[in-house]
């Protein structure tokens, strides 16, 4: 009797553990590319936040000086010789369930801009990413695709 009904409280405990490792929101980990192609932004979890940092430029060096592209536009002047390759554009995002995180924001450099910034998975590989001022009515979504990087 006691085997009849461990089977079916370890199947429950399976259900239970793969459920919320697909709800505790780290499908959201890994190189991921904005449409315009131009960068790779990884996407780490630290504590129980959302980061993404820029880890790929297509441009990666000023054309100008043949140096590391650096973060120009930031309005902080103390920031713009920050090197935009590790800058972390993605910040503070809390998973809210149902693939969606929010709470966040996302950097600019092309503008130097900050907006808040909601991200919503579509499917394991496309991210719709939504960066706005106020409310989120009055913004612009970019598409993201993961990027499946080879293993070493």
């Amino acid at each position: 009797m006691k085997k009849i009904l461990t089977i079916p409280v370890f199947a429950v405990l399976m259900i239970f553990m793969m459920s919320f490792q697909s709800e505790n929101g780290d499908s959201l980990l890994g190189i991921w590319e904005p449409s315009n192609g131009r960068a790779r932004v990884k996407i780490e979890k630290i504590g129980n936040k959302y980061y993404g940092k820029i880890v790929w430029l297509i441009e990666p060096n000023d054309p100008e000086t043949g140096k590391p592209k650096t973060d120009t536009n930031n309005p902080d002047e103390s920031l713009r010789s920050v090197p935009l390759k590790g800058y972390r554009m993605l910040k503070d995002f809390e998973y809210k369930g149902d693939n969606e995180w929010e709470d966040g924001t996302i950097y600019d450099p092309l503008t130097g801009n900050t907006y808040n910034c909601t991200i919503k998975m579509k499917d394991k590989n496309t991210l719709d990413i939504r960066g706005y001022i106020g409310i989120s009515t009055f913004g612009r979504t970019d598409v993201w695709k993961r990027l499946e990087m080879p293993k070493k």
